[in-house]
């Protein structure tokens, strides 16, 4: 069989993740007029994908601070701060630059960054995350954060592209203690020493965030992750799996390219398959986990995410011995296909626990 015209190299999260979140897009796209004030200026806030990261984010932190706002439309703490950052990115007006990502549809940047919980926010300077935070915190939190990571971007000599918006006008210059602090520090403030976390305790770097260690261009600086894009597009599968196990080579366990390599393998094993025949399999040998397992293969590359995960969850519980473990090792390959802390694999390893255990 020919491979899904559509699927890329982000497999089956793509097919469904990403339709939808053009789909937002354009509907936002059209329910916003000219006078439309809700928003903050174009340029100010801006889309990001897998594809544009480097360009978008990497590229662009080094000349302007950016703020990545790690996102889903089903996340409704994520509708409480995406506002918030929104708001404060207007009042800028260029000081920094807010970055969206809707990490459904950037399974990639989403593992790259390690994503584990969301609303997830991340500040890139110069190339470098330099600090992040977790969950919806209120807009003076939020204020006084983005204070010190303009401390940051000034210490490293990025004055960004316009004022700073909010109340970083101050008489003296100096920055006022506690939450109202403004959302960029004014000219001759101290050099930010240690960076707190909003509230003035001192902050966790979050997931994937390791002050000092690398920073999100790292993710994919390694030429394989091109490579790999480059074959996809042109349909060489073995391409990509030749790309993606150069770049493991070197960084043994890098989660974007584990789950790179796993969606590519999916792709062959549905590629390789007579469609009906798996299905008539599957429905004459119930308890079989290798026609099972194909079955899934289809469900997951299709986009039927959750349908796959239960179908060899079924069978995990109705076997035992090696098909079981047959079974369970299979399900472990389509967990590879999305990031690690997509909420279908969470939910799907807590059940497989309570099955084995």
């Amino acid at each position: 069989m020919q491979q899904p015209r559509d699927f890329s190299l982000h497999g089956a999260v793509d097919l469904g993740a990403r339709q939808a979140a053009a789909q937002r897009r354009q509907q936002a796209a059209k329910a916003s007029g000219p006078g439309d004030q809700a928003g903050a200026p174009s340029g100010h806030v801006i889309d990001v994908t897998d594809q544009t990261f480097n360009a978008d984010v990497v590229d662009r932190s080094r000349t302007v601070p950016v703020i990545l706002d790690l996102w889903a439309e089903w996340c409704g703490p994520c509708k409480q701060l995406s506002p918030v950052l929104e708001k404060l990115a207007a009042e800028a007006d260029g000081a920094w630059i807010l970055a969206k990502v809707d990490v459904d549809a950037n399974p990639q940047l989403s593992a790259a960054l390690q994503v584990q919980s969301i609303p997830m926010v991340v500040a890139v300077v110069a190339g470098q995350v330099v600090d992040g935070f977790l969950g919806a915190l209120p807009e003076a939190n939020v204020r006084e954060w983005l204070a010190q990571i303009m401390q940051v971007a000034e210490q490293l000599g990025l004055a960004g592209q316009g004022p700073a918006g909010g109340e970083a006008d101050q008489q003296d210059g100096e920055r006022p203690a506690g939450p109202q602090a403004a959302g960029a520090p004014g000219p001759g403030q101290a050099g930010p020493g240690p960076r707190p976390g909003p509230g003035g305790a001192a902050g966790p770097p979050g997931p994937g965030m390791s002050r000092g260690g690398p920073g999100p261009g790292d993710a994919f600086a390694d030429p394989g992750f091109g490579e790999a894009q480059q074959a996809m597009e042109r349909g060489d599968l073995d391409g990509a799996a030749a790309a993606f196990e150069k770049v493991l080579a070197s960084a043994p366990g890098h989660p974007a390219a584990t789950m790179g390599l796993a969606q590519v393998d999916l792709i062959r094993r549905v590629n390789s398959y007579d469609q009906a025949k798996v299905h008539r399999d599957a429905d004459d040998n119930p308890s079989d986990p290798d026609a099972q397992a194909r079955v899934a293969d289809i469900d997951v590359a299709m986009g039927k995410i959750e349908a796959g995960f239960d179908r060899l969850l079924d069978t995990i519980g109705q076997t035992s011995g090696d098909e079981r473990d047959r079974a369970r090792v299979h399900l472990l390959k389509l967990f590879d296909v999305f990031p690690p802390r997509d909420p279908r694999v969470t939910k799907a390893r807590a059940t497989l626990s309570s099955l084995l255990f």
